[in-house]
C-alpha cells in the first residue's frame, strides 16, 4: 500500500509498505479522507515544537473499517468511521484521573508517532468512533477539528446564554464559533482581518463578523455585545497580535481560552492580567465526549461544515495541497486529502 512520508520539511516522499493487519482488539480502517490543520502546517514549514522527521502525517480522518481483529465487539466491516490520534500511557497523574488528552508522555499520531496518511491503518478499536451511514467522508474527516472545539468552549465554562468572542475565522476559529452557537451561545462575534474568512463565518451564520482593520473593534464589541462586552474569549489565531486584543478586550475576571497554536514564542502583558484577574485557559485537545458532541453537532446539522470544505486534493498530489495552501494562505479554509477516491 502508499504511505505519504514527509522525509524534511517542504518535502513528502510515497513509500510502498506492507499492508497491516487488524491485531487482537484493532480494526484495520480503509483511509478515505484527511484533513490538513494549521499544526500540519506548522510541520510542513519546520516549525512544530514537538514533531521530529521523517513523520507520517495525518490525524483528521474518516475511513471505513476493513476488518476487525479478535476480540472486538460493537463494530463490523463496513462501518463508516474515524479515529482519535492521541496515544496515551495509562499511568501518568493526568491518565489516572481521567485526564489522558494531556498524558504527560502523551504522543500524537501524525506528530510523534505515525500518523494515518496510507491508505490503511490499523489501530487500536478504542480509538475509533462509528459515524452516521448518511455522513459524508469530509464530515467525518472534520469530526477532529469540531472536537477541539468543543473541548476548547467546555474550558471556558458553560456557555449556554452566553456572549462568546472568538479572535480569528480559520477553520478551528469557524468551527469554535459554530460550536458556540450549537451549544447554546446566545451571540458569538468572530473576528479576523480576511474578509474572505468572514464572509464564509456569516455564511455559517456567525451573528457579527468584524474586521479589526476595517472596523474599530473595541467599538464593534460594545455596539455587538453590550457595554459589558463578551462573557468569554477564544483565542483562535496563535500570534501576538491577537492574543493582545483577547488581553486588552476582556472585561474584567474574563475567561480566555487559548486555542491557536504559537509557532513562535508568545509576548503578552501579563501586568494586565494579573491588574485584571483575567483567567487565561489552555486547552490542547479533547476527549472521547467530546468527539460524540462533535459527531451530535453534525448530526443535528447544528454547523455548517459545507463552506468550510474548499478544497480536494488527490493523495499522490499531498505536496500540492500545501504547496496550493501556502499560495492561497488566508483564502481558502480547509483542504482535504482524498485518499482512495479519485477526484
Amino acid at each position: 500500500m502508499l504511505q505519504a512520508v514527509m522525509t524534511a520539511p517542504g518535502q513528502i516522499e510515497f513509500r510502498d509498505v506492507p499492508m497491516p493487519e487488524a491485531g487482537p482488539g484493532q480494526v484495520l480502517v480503509r483511509i478515505m479522507r484527511i484533513g490538513i490543520c494549521g499544526s500540519d502546517v506548522h510541520v510542513y514549514h519546520g516549525k512544530h515544537p514537538y514533531t521530529s522527521y521523517p513523520v507520517v502525517q495525518g490525524h483528521e480522518v474518516s475511513g471505513v473499517i476493513e476488518a476487525v481483529g479478535d476480540g472486538v465487539v460493537g463494530l463490523r466491516p463496513g462501518d463508516k468511521v474515524t479515529i482519535q490520534p492521541q496515544v496515551a500511557c495509562g499511568e501518568c497523574y493526568p491518565c489516572r484521573h481521567g485526564d489522558y488528552h494531556i498524558c504527560d508522555n502523551l504522543r500524537v499520531m501524525g506528530f510523534q508517532t505515525t500518523g494515518m496518511a496510507s491508505e490503511y491503518f490499523a489501530v487500536d478499536a478504542k480509538k475509533v468512533l462509528r459515524l452516521p451511514d448518511d455522513m459524508s467522508f469530509d464530515e467525518g474527516a472534520m469530526v477532529e477539528p469540531l472536537a477541539v472545539a468543543v473541548h476548547a468552549l467546555k474550558r471556558g465554562g458553560d456557555i449556554a446564554g452566553k456572549k462568546v468572542m472568538v479572535l480569528g475565522a480559520g477553520p478551528i476559529g469557524n468551527l469554535v464559533a459554530q460550536a458556540a452557537k450549537g451549544m447554546g451561545a446566545q451571540s458569538v462575534l468572530i473576528t479576523d482581518v480576511s474578509d474572505y474568512r468572514l464572509g464564509v463565518a456569516s455564511e455559517c451564520g456567525i451573528d457579527y463578523c468584524v474586521n479589526p482593520l476595517v472596523s474599530d473593534l473595541g467599538q464593534e464589541i460594545r455596539h455587538r455585545l453590550g457595554n459589558d462586552r463578551a462573557d468569554l474569549i477564544l483565542e483562535c489565531v496563535g500570534i501576538n497580535p491577537t492574543m493582545e486584543q483577547a488581553i486588552s478586550y476582556a472585561r474584567k475576571g474574563t475567561n480566555i481560552v487559548v486555542v491557536g497554536v504559537f509557532g513562535d514564542k508568545a509576548t503578552i502583558d501579563i501586568g494586565l492580567v494579573q491588574d485584571r484577574e483575567l483567567r487565561l485557559i489552555g486547552t490542547l485537545m479533547y476527549q472521547e465526549r467530546d468527539y460524540k458532541k462533535a459527531i451530535e453537532l453534525i448530526n443535528d446539522k447544528k454547523v455548517n461544515l459545507k463552506p468550510l470544505i474548499t478544497d480536494h486534493f488527490a493523495f499522490r498530489d499531498y505536496l500540492k495541497a500545501y504547496q496550493y495552501i501556502d499560495a492561497k494562505k488566508s483564502n481558502i479554509m480547509k483542504v482535504m486529502i482524498n485518499v482512495q477516491e479519485a477526484l
